[in-house]
């Protein structure tokens, strides 16, 4: 981890304070509070056009509220945007272009031109790959994987660079399901020692390593929009077998659970 000043709220990784945002009139998130503690594994959860996606740009700083404040590590987003895993739910590759899984890997450590890859480098991305279960992957062509595999090996990139907080964005999108198990098996090695975010359209079910569900665009019984809203989880005994690994929990959508732990001075909605 690194040595950082996080402000008045040090154990506070990203937090979002009454934020509104809208593309062209059209509101998208409406008074959205939320934050995440270092080493927490949570789940952001909603369904499409619920505001998921929108709600990554603005965590990363590729966005910005027109009300309200985004802060990631106690600061402005942009600032510490290095300092964030981040592996998308499609990435794009040419399948001519020859290149192996550990160069893209590697690629988790980039350096300006000035910086030489370093045998530091070399290290952290033997680590990845190692917590990420694709040794056996290394020299393989990246071309030549599953769309699961490739999945992990972009787990692995973003592995590299020695993340504090790793986002996922739909992580078992289009995932076999021993891919799917192999990458919950590298996030229960991370749980606790990561600050973890999975977003998903699955408002069913989370991954039982999950401590903390937040719920995007759910609504009270009367309709009005809730904003975001953490719910509780039980044990699932309705999930399909495999799901996240094989280890599900089922979310309670009729529970609301209020922030009690005073770190930002009043209750979360």
């Amino acid at each position: 981890m690194h040595a950082t000043d996080y402000g008045t709220h040090p154990d506070i990784v990203l937090e979002f304070r009454q934020v509104f945002f809208s593309y062209n009139g059209n509101p998208v998130l409406e008074d959205i509070s939320f934050h995440l503690h270092t080493g927490e594994f949570a789940a952001l959860i909603g369904q499409n056009g619920s505001g998921k996606t929108t709600a990554l740009k603005l965590s990363l700083g590729l966005e910005t509220p027109q009300a309200g404040q985004v802060l990631l590590f106690g600061e402005d987003p942009q600032r510490y945007r290095s300092r964030v895993g981040y592996v998308p739910q499609y990435a794009t590759a040419d399948d001519s272009f020859p290149i192996s899984v550990r160069e893209v890997v590697e690629m988790g450590r980039a350096h300006p031109v000035s910086r030489r890859f370093t045998q530091a480098d070399r290290e952290a991305t033997e680590k990845a790959m190692e917590k990420a279960l694709i040794t056996d992957l290394a020299n393989r062509p990246y071309a030549a994987l599953s769309g699961g595999q490739r999945r992990r090996v972009l787990v692995a990139r973003a592995l590299a660079s020695d993340p504090d907080l790793l986002i996922l964005d739909e992580p078992t999108a289009n995932m076999d399901s021993q891919s799917e198990e192999r990458l919950f098996a590298t996030l229960e090695i991370l749980k606790g020692s990561t600050t973890v975010l999975i977003v998903t359209h699955d408002t069913a079910f989370v991954s039982s390593l999950t401590d903390t569900v937040l719920c995007l665009g759910d609504r009270a019984a009367d309709g009005r929009k809730r904003g975001i809203v953490r719910h509780e989880t039980i044990p699932a005994t309705n999930a399909p077998p495999l799901l996240y690994g094989g280890k599900a929990a089922q979310v309670l959508h009729e529970s609301t659970i209020q922030s009690h732990c005073g770190c930002c001075g009043e209750d979360e909605k």
